[in-house]
């Protein structure tokens, strides 16, 4: 006898359940039978009454449906608008396709010594730091004195294609958050989602849609995971201008877009440039776990390592990227501090 029995019985389903025995024809469960031979007939005790479930309630009736029909269900509704999904989806993203991999083929056909000069010389007009344009040739010339230029090189690539998108679609969506308290309702549990789902999560669905051999692939979960920072501190930055400045605009008979781009954006610039620093680390991270599915860069010696136990590899490798990590972050750490600087 099963242990919700008693419920079926008392609502009279019995017969919609498939009979009158728990049984009612189907499957029997392991511990039924286990029951059965042993001759055992005790009841369970109140301390050992398993919580009704759908494999519980199923044990009773044959006709409720098991734990695993729920996951089939999902797996085979997402299979059967699999097509449809595809048709809108792949004209979509073709784009993001084939910026990286002209980003991929920039930062690996131009020689190291053209390459590490400019990213010299980027992150000095970016800091006006030497010492930071220093540390940033020197650790390039590191990574590739141990012939891991190239593997830095690809996941620079992807960070630099992956950000500027996050960017270029966060800094919006926070803005409309900031100016439209419906479009904050709306989008917060959105955000909390995208921002607590585990990373390897945003590739289950993913591989089903995509290519493993598409670049699309592992740059729509780089997106989906990196864009949340921006976006929240997009939308908390110009919400905490002061409201006297915000007045004091008014009565200058300032239009909305006047006061969004002259002064709601430049006052809330330090929290945008925090955000764009937590997406660039976001956007790192998910690199190295994108490899799972034929992202290039350090991710895959790190995969290596893993994979055939190679330990000298998995260290190496997992030190290149904190030293891009370090690099990344203090260039836009730079930039940060001087908008702040010229703000005051």
């Amino acid at each position: 006898m099963a242990t919700y029995d008693f419920v079926f019985d008392g609502l009279g389903l019995r017969e919609w359940c498939g009979g009158d025995d728990a049984g009612g024809g189907g499957l029997m469960s392991m511990d039924a039978l286990l029951s059965e031979t042993s001759g055992s007939g005790a009841e369970i005790s109140a301390w050992d009454t398993p919580f009704p479930s759908l494999d519980a309630l199923n044990a009773a009736c044959p006709a409720m449906p098991q734990s695993r029909d729920l996951t089939s269900g999902l797996e085979n509704g997402f299979l059967a608008i699999k097509d449809g999904l595809q048709v809108v989806v792949d004209p979509l993203t073709q784009p993001l396709s084939w910026a990286l991999t002209n980003a991929l083929w920039i930062m690996q056909a131009a020689p190291w010594w053209l390459m590490i000069p400019i990213l010299m010389i980027i992150t000095y007009l970016v800091g006006r730091s030497l010492k930071l344009a220093g540390l940033v040739g020197l650790s390039f010339a590191f990574l590739a004195f141990i012939d891991y230029y190239d593997y830095t090189m690809q996941t620079l690539a992807i960070i630099f294609v992956c950000a500027f998108i996050c960017v270029l679609l966060g800094v919006p969506i926070g803005i409309a958050m900031a100016r439209n308290d419906r479009v904050q309702r709306a989008m917060i549990p959105v955000l909390d989602m995208l921002q607590t789902l585990p990373p390897f999560v945003y590739l289950i669905p993913l591989i089903f849609l995509f290519s493993v051999t598409e670049p699309k692939l592992y740059g729509i979960a780089i997106i989906l995971y990196a864009i949340v920072p921006v976006v929240r501190l997009t939308d908390l930055g110009i919400r905490m201008v002061d409201k006297e400045v915000i007045e004091a605009a008014d009565a200058f008979g300032m239009t909305d877009r006047q006061k969004l781009f002259g002064v709601q954006i430049p006052l809330a610039l330090p929290n945008i440039m925090a955000g764009v620093n937590q997406t660039i680390m976001m956007s790192l991270a998910m690199v190295v776990i994108a490899s799972l599915v034929s992202a290039p860069g350090l991710g895959v010696l790190v995969l290596r390592g893993i994979r055939s136990l190679e330990l000298g590899v998995g260290l190496v490798s997992g030190f290149g990227i904190v030293l891009l990590a370090i690099i990344l972050d203090r260039v836009t750490k730079a930039a940060l501090a001087r908008i702040n600087a010229s703000q005051h």
